[in-house]
């Protein structure tokens, strides 16, 4: 925290970005990477805060993602726009609700910044920066060529020339992205029957336990099936086995701890291998063939499917 003596100082990076841009040409060269291009990376930042405030959102220490992306003098303006957009449709890929986002544009830049803004996420305690996009112009390299006598620039072999690249930046908080998902997730849902649940509805493709696997009771060998389905499941999913009380009261269970896909095996089951998968947010039960579950979960959980809406 704040200290008047400084008989002990103590440097902790502020950033993750300088290390990045440290190793520039390093990375450049080594892989032959053409303007544009970025480099990103996620690692602890430290802030000397005066106040560390609203749980998790505001810490002395946290885990900063950031992405340096290096590009032409000149073309500032077209790639700010475009990750201004890019990173707004990943954000609201997830699903958290498209009103719960916004732009806030700085009015007062940074001396070495030609444009900034914030996407700003709906807390529980209001709108706040989730995320930073910031046009760094080439003030990063330009000053660790300044201090350590080395150029930092890159020959352009399209035109002839070296230049310093310029520099558009985006800082995400990993802490902050964990508590927007976890605070809009965790909901007390009313049901027509005059009951509540506790339900977590995180995104499929973030949820730990992608589905879990329940016969309808601890025998006629139904257990033996289940058990099946969860070692056919477990090479591709993260996966739950749960026999013990009544079905509903394990659906509750999953429900609480955020699982998208609960699959219950029972008596038809031994008849026409068909199990009944149920999905989290919906509630909505559906009788489906045993072999078409994997590819079923896969269109809601797979990180490919995801990445790929967002096309």
């Amino acid at each position: 925290g704040a200290s008047a003596e400084h008989a002990m100082d103590l440097y902790l990076r502020p950033e993750t970005a300088q290390g990045i841009f440290v190793n520039f040409l390093n990375v450049q060269k080594t892989g032959r990477m053409k303007i544009p291009f970025g480099i990103a990376q996620t690692g602890k930042a430290f802030r000397n805060e005066i106040v560390a405030r609203q749980f998790i959102f505001r810490m002395r220490e946290f885990e900063q993602m950031e992405m340096q992306f290096f590009i032409k003098p000149g073309t500032q303006k077209e790639w700010f726009d475009y990750w201004k957009e890019t990173r707004m449709k990943w954000h609201q890929s997830l699903g958290l609700g498209e009103e719960n986002y916004r732009f806030h544009d700085h009015e007062k830049l940074a001396h070495y910044a030609d444009a900034a803004t914030d996407i700003e996420f709906k807390f529980p305690f209001g709108f706040k920066e989730l995320e930073g996009i910031h046009s760094r112009t080439d003030f990063d390299l330009k000053q660790h060529e300044a201090f350590s006598g080395k150029k930092l620039q890159y020959f352009d072999h399209e035109d002839n020339s070296s230049y310093t690249p310029y520099v558009l930046e985006t800082s995400i908080g990993l802490d902050r992205m964990f508590l927007a998902v976890f605070s809009n997730a965790l909901v007390e849902e009313e049901l027509d029957n005059n009951t509540t649940r506790t339900v977590l509805k995180l995104p499929a493709v973030l949820a730990p336990v992608k589905a879990a696997i329940l016969p309808l009771v601890k025998k006629d060998g139904l257990p033996e099936i289940a058990r099946q389905i969860v070692d056919d499941l477990k090479w591709d999913f993260n996966v739950d086995y749960d026999e013990k009380d009544a079905v509903g009261r394990r659906y509750r269970r999953q429900d609480a701890n955020g699982t998208p896909f609960c699959i219950t095996v029972d008596h038809d089951t031994l008849e026409d291998n068909t199990v009944t998968i149920r999905h989290r947010d919906t509630m909505e039960q559906k009788r489906v063939k045993i072999a078409d579950l994997k590819e079923i979960i896969k269109a809601e959980v797979d990180v490919k499917h995801w990445l790929m809406k967002m096309k």
